[in-house]
């Protein structure tokens, strides 16, 4: 008989009003999961989807593993940020989780979750700047073949906000709605807070801090549960 696991579907990175955002898909690491992650991330086509370990204490840390359709990634943000409400809104909160890129601290405030990460833990993304909103909102994205594209411009530079889209079939995804990692990267590239508006309208925080981290979140909010089969 076939095995099914529950997968948790959060969208990350939502506006104000709780709409849009990145959908993310949680799932319990269990002996049905294990050796399986990238089978089950690709057959179950979110941008990303994060495997979850028990949470330790007193320590208050969770190992997590993030999956592409396409590959195992040691860092993400938006997987990141919405694990850490997850686990608060489920009552077993953490102030750390253990990805493979290295130990990143977390935050939870109502239905806003904070990460802080480093810069060097991001993929290589290509950059392009462009002129006005309208210019990235033109972008087709089934032009971008190789690599992760972010573009990005201006809505209102000396408020430090940005329109953005990001476009990585070298993960699988042929546009991210909302880019954590790449809000990290470009906010150290930047050097300065940002406010940035991704993809169909998914709003993501950023703050640089004093030690060359970054610091980044939203609002998350439960969307659904689903019932998968292995």
């Amino acid at each position: 008989m076939d095995e099914t696991i529950d997968v948790v579907v959060v969208r990350v990175f939502t506006n104000e009003s709780g709409r849009n955002g990145n959908e993310l898909g949680i799932v319990l690491s269990s002996e049905a999961t294990a050796a399986r992650e990238q089978e089950i991330a690709t057959a179950l086509g979110f941008s990303e989807t994060v495997f979850v370990d028990a949470v330790d204490e007193p320590g208050r840390t969770a190992s997590i593993r993030i999956f592409t359709p396409a590959k195992e990634l040691p860092f993400a943000g938006h997987p990141s940020v919405g694990t850490a409400w997850w686990l608060a809104d489920r009552r077993t909160p953490v102030d750390v989780l253990r990805e493979t890129a290295g130990d990143v601290e977390v935050a939870v405030d109502d239905d806003t979750a904070w990460i802080t990460a480093r810069p060097e833990w991001t993929p290589e993304f290509a950059w392009l700047a462009l002129e006005t909103p309208e210019d990235v909102e033109a972008l087709d994205p089934f032009a971008f073949t190789t690599g992760q594209t972010y573009a990005y411009a201006w809505i209102d530079e000396e408020a430090g906000s940005i329109r953005a889209r990001m476009f990585a079939p070298a993960m699988g995804i042929v546009e991210d709605e909302a880019t954590g990692a790449a809000a990290v990267a470009l906010t150290a590239r930047l050097g300065r807070p940002l406010s940035i508006l991704q993809g169909e309208g998914s709003d993501i925080a950023t703050e640089p801090l004093g030690d060359g981290r970054i610091r980044v979140g939203g609002s998350v909010v439960y969307d659904r549960t689903i019932e998968a089969s292995l």
